[in-house]
């Protein structure tokens, strides 16, 4: 069996098997252990453990334990090609042992015209290399796909990723670092924005000054936002934070990506959310303004760029309801903004007292990436439904409208749910024309109450 052997063991990682697996232990056992379900997808660093593996841990401690084959896409640093480049070899080989190739899906990869054997590209390459040590300590027995990603279209490299996505059996890995050899104040500047342009999933702007594997992070964001998912942020730093030296940094990140029905903050990040929402309530009613908070204070999961809708309830009556249908802002922030108008600015109702506030339900629901859907008619759109599940926005002309999933709750139909939409969005309750465009999510909906002693 031919095994493409390691390029940077003894500088990126140790090259003693013993001393690897000790140092990849001590990293796991640092990162935070989120109570979250498996990712479907993670964006990982890959420079060396000293710099990056805290941040490459954090992705990798949310991936289940279960995944047959990984799909591993990073960037050419050394070799200039077209297209994506695999490997003739049958594996591939770190000091913990050998990784099969996935052979049946090589196979199938080598049918595109964009997808050749370049083992040139692998002979210094260390952006796959780099994850495996880590894939090895959290799963046995899988199978890896390296795609090394030379010049090629966004579009292109989106579709050949859809073709090779798979079922739950399959884990995406997206290899890249982020600025190379800025300050460290550039550095977190830029570093930042990319940030908030993955949770929005939006690879427009991010290029080779942002990310060195910016292709394959392009590419991914566009699959991902076509199929509605929510990534959300685990670890942002940069070298200097590390070594002091904040001269020349590279900036590294970690995020985990999640269908848009399984992903959840974790229990912890539950509480916290419902009660920044609580805090901002009375603070407005005690002091006639919001507070102002320092994001830095909160778990990095809520510093993602998400929507929410926050939502008051009095005695099983609606008490005020604002939310975001689109990500802009982190998460934290526009919880906290929303819950204020929710309490204060709703127009179906007067602003709430602290009385009030402290004897509501507080819910916060956070929004998947809004998808479009395809329909040739309102039969078809209304069969893609699923009750109790799916929100909507409706848009139509200039008019526009959502449904959270709770309005299921009310109108329990498809048809019901969506000829409700239309009356709110401003629209007959039988409007249907050519130009109608609705877009679907799911939320995150969890809720509480702060009581007498917050």
């Amino acid at each position: 069996m031919s095994v493409h052997q390691p390029v940077v063991a003894g500088s990126f990682y140790p090259a003693d098997p013993s001393v690897l697996g000790q140092a990849v232990q001590a990293l796991m056992d640092k990162a935070p252990q989120l109570d979250v379900p498996p990712a479907k997808a993670v964006v990982l660093p890959h420079a060396g453990y000293r710099f990056s593996g805290a941040v490459a841990a954090a992705g990798i401690s949310v991936i289940g334990r279960k995944i047959q084959r990984v799909v591993v896409l990073g960037p050419s640093h050394r070799h200039a090609f077209k297209g994506l480049a695999l490997h003739d070899a049958q594996a591939l080989a770190t000091p913990k042992g050998e990784v099969p190739v996935a052979a049946s899906s090589v196979a199938e990869l080598l049918q595109h015209p964009d997808v050749n054997v370049v083992p040139e590209a692998f002979a210094q390459e260390h952006a796959i290399e780099v994850e495996l040590p880590f894939l090895q300590h959290r799963l046995s027995g899988f199978t890896i796909v390296p795609l090394v990603v030379g010049d090629i279209a966004t579009d292109r490299l989106a579709e050949i990723l859809t073709e090779v996505w798979g079922g739950g059996e399959t884990l995406i890995v997206i290899s890249t670092d982020l600025t190379h050899f800025l300050t460290g104040d550039e550095a977190s500047r830029i570093d930042l924005s990319t940030a908030q342009a993955v949770e929005k999933l939006d690879g427009s702007g991010i290029g080779a000054r942002e990310a060195c594997g910016y292709r394959p992070l392009a590419a991914f964001l566009k699959v991902a936002g076509a199929k509605g998912m929510r990534l959300t942020r685990l670890a942002l730093t940069h070298s200097g934070q590390i070594t002091g030296d904040t001269d020349r940094v590279v900036g590294y990140g970690a995020w985990m990506a999640h269908d848009a029905v399984t992903a959840r903050l974790a229990p912890p990040h539950r509480a916290e959310a419902l009660s920044i929402a609580a805090k901002a309530m009375i603070s407005r009613a005690r002091n006639g303004k919001a507070p102002v908070i320092n994001l830095d204070s909160f778990p990095v999961p809520l510093r993602s760029v998400a929507p929410a809708f926050v939502t008051l309830t009095l005695e099983d009556r609606l008490r005020g309801c604002i939310g975001s249908l689109t990500a802009h802002q982190p998460l934290a922030q526009d919880i906290l903004t929303n819950a204020v108008k929710a309490g204060f600015e709703d127009p179906r109702f007067k602003p709430v007292t602290e009385d009030e506030i402290r004897a509501s339900e507080i819910e916060v629901a956070v929004l998947s990436h809004p998808a479009p859907m395809a329909f040739t008619s309102q039969d078809d759109l209304l069969s893609q439904l699923v009750p109790g599940r799916d929100g909507l926005i409706l848009q139509s002309g200039r008019n526009r409208g959502t449904f959270l999933p709770k309005v299921w709750e009310s109108l329990d139909t498809p048809e019901r749910f969506f000829n409700g939409l239309k009356v709110k969005a401003g629209l007959p309750r039988d409007h249907w024309s050519p130009d109608v465009r609705v877009l679907r999510y799911v939320t995150e909906a969890f809720k509480g109450r702060i009581g007498a002693s917050a």
